[in-house]
């Protein structure tokens, strides 16, 4: 690894030892994982968890959980600068039709595609092709239902391309609001 330690590990802080389990995972890890690793409790490694993510806030690099799970990621404020350092496209652009889908995923998780359709009204199939082949969703099981349909929920792509660290992140839904004063009095007889 590196020259001779001066600095043993039990002397770096928490922080700093889940911090380096991270930087060397190629996947987001479950927070129990790290209990195991460290020979603490869960709640030990969540306390390290926040501490690091304190650290973090001024630097370069995120914690973004999902799924049970934790990664370090860029900071989605320097997107820019990681793709032109290694010369990748710029983000995709999503449509209307794909954003609408994704909100759908994000917020219903796990969901069928006749779920989707149904909120949509709309077939949804290519949607969540361009989806899947973008990385933001990916099958995450099936249902026990007629059919067995598959259940799709979001990655953590999906997190990094929304700037968000968990899916607790999104904001809130709200009631849609009535506007249309024709409707209202269509109701009202």
């Amino acid at each position: 690894m590196g020259e001779s330690q001066s600095i043993s590990n039990d002397e770096l802080s928490l922080a700093a030892r889940i911090e380096v389990m991270l930087f060397v995972s190629a996947e987001p890890v479950p927070v129990q994982q790290l209990s195991q690793a460290l020979d603490v409790t869960v709640s030990v490694v969540e306390r390290g968890l926040k501490e690091l993510e304190d650290l973090l806030r001024s630097r370069g690099l995120r914690l973004q959980r999902h799924a049970g799970r934790v990664q370090l990621t860029t900071a989605p404020e320097l997107a820019g600068l990681v793709e032109t350092f290694l010369g990748l496209e710029a983000i995709t652009h999503l449509s209307r039709a794909a954003l609408e889908t994704l909100a759908i995923i994000a917020y219903q998780q796990p969901v069928t595609r006749p779920q989707v359709d149904s909120i949509r009204g709309v077939n949804s199939d290519a949607m969540l092709k361009s989806l899947l082949s973008k990385g933001l969703i990916l099958e995450s099981g099936r249902t026990d239902g007629p059919g067995r349909p598959i259940l799709y929920s979001t990655t953590p792509e999906f997190l990094q391309h929304f700037g968000l660290n968990s899916l607790t992140e999104l904001p809130p839904l709200s009631a849609p609001k009535e506007t249309d004063t024709e409707e209202a009095d269509l109701l009202k007889g």
